[in-house]
């Protein structure tokens, strides 16, 4: 029997990507601090400082090898998936930010190979049985394509949080990934 395909976002699904772009936005923009609270969709031009940009906010050398990990159980987790299924990184980046990624990934999941790391915004277009992903485009485009999700909560994606289930931590992914992958159907929560 084949091993199941989970693929797994790393923004703010693994790492904390946009929680680091914010302290270096109100570290440059004093006069303007913002809060996470604040980010409620991807289009962040509407809350930034003016002088700032997509590619400052996220542009800055070396911050995607600074990110935080999720959680204190999520290298576990990851592992423990990994183990049972066939685990692929996919994230959406900027062509500079990918040695970054790569890097990052390579510091804090080694066991994640080369093979299994993928760069692409259209998640859906891949082959995967479920999609673990904070990003509601992906999570719905995923949903349409007939792909199970479990979604991490955040602020940008809290108008379709009651359409999927959603988990807020890392601890016990591994066994709602089996349970989701061996379950009937494709549960929107529970």
């Amino acid at each position: 029997m084949s091993k199941k395909i989970v693929a797994i976002d790393m923004d703010d699904t693994i790492c904390h990507l946009v929680p680091k772009a914010i302290h270096y936005h109100n570290a440059a923009y004093p006069d303007l601090q913002l809060s996470i609270d604040q980010v409620v969709s991807f289009d962040l031009s509407g809350i930034w400082h003016p002088e700032c940009s997509e590619e400052i906010f996220f542009g800055r050398p070396n911050l995607y090898e600074e990110l935080e990990i999720f959680d204190e159980h999520t290298i576990e987790e990851v592992r423990r998936i990994h183990e049972e299924h066939d685990v692929i990184i996919v994230t959406a980046a900027r062509p500079s930010a990918v040695p970054e990624k790569w890097n990052w990934l390579q510091r804090h999941m080694p066991f994640i190979p080369f093979d299994n790391f993928f760069v692409g915004k259209r998640k859906y277009l891949l082959e995967f049985d479920l999609l673990i992903d904070d990003g509601p485009h992906n999570l719905l485009a995923a949903r349409e394509a007939g792909k199970r999700t479990i979604g991490i909560p955040r602020p940008w994606n809290r108008t379709i949080q009651s359409e999927f289930l959603m988990k807020d931590s890392w601890d016990g992914m591994g066994e709602l990934v089996n349970r989701v992958l061996s379950g009937p159907g494709f549960p929107a929560k529970g």
